[in-house]
């Protein structure tokens, strides 16, 4: 039997989660946390993610130790410290900031179908990565990546294309990742045998 689940996501043992849905055959790993995100359909993590104020597309690959959406504190203010906004955990009569955690909500990340965010990686809050885009392992993603542009560095800059922008834009017309669970099925033999362009050829006529 499959270990992954169309209805119900595959959480590790120590995972933190909150305010946050999840799609068909999602996987969480060991440690990870995920606070108010969307996981789409088949896309994972492994162990000791950190996931915040972040839409994932699907079939999104997010190795170990990686940081999506981290958090900033109000640095111009007279400090920056906790206890500006997490208020409550210092005094008896002040609540927690309300604006300030609904601000921090709001800057979302957004991370594109079929993508691989590589192992320590950081993906700044408001910043876009785009469908079958590569992050390196180690990189701080600080502007948004193109679909297809694989980045390294810090702060990231692209390295090359994935594929050929002509083979970019076929692929994201055919939108695989909106296949059915079945349709994957049949086409498994193609996906792991066939180059990208001999996929199209095969499976985008007309595309």
């Amino acid at each position: 039997m499959p270990k992954l689940s169309p209805t119900t996501p595959f959480l590790h043992e120590g995972c933190e989660i909150a305010g946050s849905t999840f799609g068909a055959y999602v996987e969480i790993g060991q440690g990870s946390r995920v606070l108010n995100s969307s996981i789409g359909d088949y896309s994972y993590c492994d162990r000791y993610a950190d996931i915040a104020n972040c839409t994932v597309g699907k079939f999104a690959n997010i190795a170990s130790f990686t940081r999506i959406g981290p958090t900033d504190h109000p640095m111009d203010h007279a400090s920056l410290h906790h206890f500006l906004y997490r208020s409550d955990d210092y005094w008896d009569d002040v609540d927690r900031d309300a604006d300030f955690f609904a601000r921090r909500a709001a800057r979302r990340a957004s991370v594109g179908h079929d993508t691989w965010i590589g192992h320590g990686a950081i993906v700044r809050p408001e910043v876009t990565v785009g469908h079958g885009a590569v992050v390196a392992a180690g990189a701080v993603v600080t502007k948004d990546v193109a679909p297809y542009t694989i980045v390294a560095g810090v702060p990231a800059v692209p390295l090359r294309r994935r594929y050929a922008e002509a083979v970019a834009e076929r692929m994201i017309a055919l939108a695989w990742w909106d296949w059915g669970h079945d349709r994957l099925r049949a086409a498994l033999p193609d996906f792991r045998a066939l180059t990208a362009e001999a996929f199209l050829e095969k499976h985008a006529q007309g595309v």
